[in-house]
């Protein structure tokens, strides 16, 4: 009975904000635990499809694509922020107004460098920018690869602005169901293959890059159809005069985000070139492996961003403070179950991947420590990207970027991919510092200001 009634004032005492991100919370854990699940089971499935110096290469790929992820030019962030202000002032014309708008701009450029990628690509040499060999066959198949997923790639561009409102009207467990649809019909496409064709990166490249385009289609016509249709995009509602507070905000977003593609996305580039492809595979196992601490960490941080943008607009300070201080006590908990995962990863490894890959204690240590001040920085960030406050982000996130190649490269040379890793340590270091002492000035600042 005492369980019970816990768990039933767990989720009806508190803030109504409150009580919304704990459903939130709950629900996401679910969603995520089996969307995790999948994610591991793809890993061997995909090994074993292909090889792992094959996975090195899709890895690599992959990577490489990621890197155009700030093609919205942080539109989607700058949406989010938008549109959760203009749901807590109750405008909700002026929401649809930023939907529609932002749907344009991102249509507009995303065509554009589409067209522009389809006219580079067959002068691009795949074979060296993946440190794949010479084979002429493999250059082929990489460059029609490379168009296929890059074509998908601006698609879910697009269509994944559909997540971005429901973020911004802090419902992230129904914005997290479409990653989970999208991984559901890749394992499953995956294992059809392993059946009925030989390792292709070809297929594969083109299972794992539409699945999730697929799923965000069908979602955003039965969203924009139904509970959202006030909020449907729609050419009456485009103003371009819009776009300048779009940009203003998104702009920072765009600089934080390509700063991010460059410190966290270089990694496999880095290891490839120095080490082969094949050794981005053990070092790919265990960021899996230990990124489910951030994973389980971003489920519990991510409605507090837009929760923060209404809780700031209404001058809810005390609100934010208390988050923050059970935030930091979670990520406690959080540091005690990296070291647990830590001790156990040698015996983890051997039952998920066996004796294939051949993964090093240190190699894990230097990731896990990494995931632990990437979620405490995560604390801050979501402080700071709700109430618009990212020019300390923008001004680290450069001078991090910056930094982290050479440092990197010249790390990875003395001491191996280990080295890699420790780069990033470094350049994270700062923001673990500056972050904290930002978000206590602007709460100082703002409740002093609203008390006057």
């Amino acid at each position: 009975m005492q369980i019970k009634q816990y768990i039933s004032n767990f989720f009806t005492k508190g803030h109504e904000r409150s009580i919304k991100a704990k459903k939130n919370i709950v629900a996401s854990f679910a969603i995520k635990g089996i969307n995790i699940a999948i994610g591991l089971a793809l890993v061997p499935l995909t090994i074993d499809y292909l090889n792992p110096t094959k996975y090195g290469i899709w890895i690599t790929l992959s990577s490489i694509i990621g890197w155009f992820g700030f093609f919205d030019i942080g539109l989607g962030h700058g949406l989010r922020n938008r549109f959760a202000e203009a749901l807590a002032k109750g405008e909700k014309e002026l929401a649809r107004v930023y939907v529609s708008t932002t749907y344009a701009i991102i249509a507009i450029i995303i065509g554009t460098i589409l067209v522009l990628f389809y006219l580079v690509n067959p002068f691009l040499n795949w074979n060296k920018i993946l440190n794949a060999g010479t084979d002429l066959n493999l250059q082929s198949e990489l460059g029609l690869l490379a168009l296929i997923v890059f074509t998908f790639f601006c698609l879910q561009f697009i269509f994944k602005l559909i997540a971005t409102v429901l973020l911004a009207d802090q419902r992230p467990a129904k914005a997290s169901l479409f990653d989970l649809f999208g991984k559901i019909i890749a394992l499953a496409l995956i294992f059809l293959l392993t059946k009925t064709t030989q390792g292709s990166l070809l297929y594969l490249g083109i299972v794992m890059s539409s699945a999730p385009v697929f799923v965000l289609i069908v979602s955003s016509f039965w969203f924009y159809n139904g509970k959202y249709k006030m909020y449907r995009p729609s050419f009456k509602f485009i103003d371009f005069n819009k776009a300048k507070d779009l940009f203003s905000l998104g702009i920072k977003f765009f600089i934080i985000q390509i700063a991010a593609v460059i410190l966290y996305q270089t990694n496999n580039i880095i290891i490839s070139h120095l080490f082969g492809p094949e050794e981005v595979t053990p070092y790919n196992v265990a960021f899996k492996y230990f990124s489910v601490l951030m994973m389980g960490f971003s489920i519990i941080i991510t409605p507090y961003w837009s929760a923060i943008t209404e809780a700031w607009t209404k001058n809810e300070f005390a609100w934010i403070k208390n988050t923050i201080q059970k935030l930091i006590k979670i990520w406690g908990l959080l540091c005690l179950t990296g070291f647990v995962m830590l001790i156990s990863s040698p015996f983890i490894y051997k039952i998920w991947i066996g004796d294939k890959v051949i993964i090093t204690y240190s190699l894990s240590v230097f990731v896990v420590i990494w995931v632990l001040l990437n979620a405490w920085n995560g604390i801050y960030s979501q402080f700071l990207n709700g109430v618009g406050k990212i020019k300390l982000q923008l001004f680290l996130g450069i001078s991090a970027a910056i930094l982290n190649i050479p440092l990197a490269i010249f790390l990875g040379k003395k001491i191996g991919v280990e080295g890699v890793l420790l780069a990033n340590i470094i350049v994270l270091l700062i923001g673990t510092i500056v972050y904290p002492i930002q978000y206590k000035q602007l709460i100082k600042g703002n409740t002093k200001k609203n008390m006057e």
